[in-house]
């Protein structure tokens, strides 16, 4: 490998989905102010919205949001085409 190429920052990085507590250790080069113990040991810590442990597609718990009706509109004008 070259050297000077590569970022000097690169470390472990624990990751937390805030929407359900799930934690993962990875290698970032994220900034942060924050650390977390995990197994054991103190990691730097980036919180994260989002996680393939809470995204819809991955958990396959899909979520139907209706607004103002708009699914109770569609199925009424054209849930009768079904074949």
């Amino acid at each position: 490998m070259k050297k000077g190429i590569h970022p000097d920052n690169y470390r472990p990085v624990v990751f937390k989905d805030m929407s359900n507590g799930d934690m993962f250790l990875t290698k970032s080069t994220c900034k942060t102010s924050e650390t977390v113990e995990f197994e054991g040991e103190t990691y730097p810590m980036v919180k994260i919205e989002i996680s393939n442990t809470s995204h819809p597609f991955y958990t396959g718990k899909n979520k139907l949001v209706d607004t103002a009706g708009r699914v109770d509109r569609f199925m009424s004008r054209y849930g009768k085409l079904k074949k």
